[in-house]
């Protein structure tokens, strides 16, 4: 089993990567492998909104957005970190996710849906409860389940020095990181034992204007 952690911040080595880093940690100890994936600041071009995807299975954009799709297909659990600006998360992070899930969605690839995620973020003050509520989105419309801690996934501090010094967050970094190697050590031993995913519907999207 193993966890791909995204660090979407453009900083590859401040608070996200720190907070990240603990996590990977815990992980570690829980026999669960996992990765830190740096999202890449010059792949951040946003959605075009042009549904090409639907098409041809993949983006448009020559980026790693479609190299990452098919790599995450390798995990079993996914965190997302991102900082908080101006009360949401690095907008790099966000173009990036946004062409991921939907090229995940549209093409057919199936590399999220069932699959554990949770998010975090870093703050040096406040903004964190909504990018939590922005990350967990991309979740939430792709069937993925949310693994929680004890307490919101946020940690407070200017850097990853400060980070550390946060006891009460970095401590729901470690629960949070026990609960989803359980959740997926529970979901290995339902697979042994013949229990099979939920069972597929087609999708029917109604417009609200005809």
């Amino acid at each position: 089993m193993k966890v791909l952690l995204i660090n979407g911040s453009p900083h590859s080595k401040g608070s996200t990567f720190t907070a990240l880093t603990s996590i990977e940690n815990t992980l570690r100890e829980e026999s669960i492998d996992s990765e830190i994936y740096q999202i890449d600041p010059e792949s951040v071009a946003p959605c075009r909104g042009c549904f090409a995807c639907r098409k041809i299975g993949k983006c448009v954009i020559q980026d790693k957005v479609n190299d990452f799709v098919k790599y995450a297909s390798e995990f079993d659990g996914f965190v997302i970190g991102s900082p908080v600006h101006y009360g949401s998360a690095w907008g790099g992070a966000i173009a990036f996710l946004d062409r991921a899930f939907f090229v995940n969605f549209s093409s057919g690839k199936r590399a999220f849906e069932h699959k554990p995620g949770a998010a975090i973020v870093c703050s040096r003050r406040s903004g964190s409860t909504a990018t939590l509520d922005q990350l967990n989105k991309y979740f939430t419309i792709t069937e993925m389940p949310i693994i929680s801690g004890r307490y919101w996934n946020m940690v407070h501090g200017h850097n990853g020095e400060e980070i550390q010094k946060d006891a009460e967050g970095m401590q729901n970094l470690r629960i949070l990181a026990r609960n989803m190697a359980w959740h997926l050590k529970c979901k290995e031993a339902a697979e042994k034992s013949g229990i099979q995913p939920p069972q597929r519907e087609e999708i029917v999207l109604t417009n609200f204007i005809r």
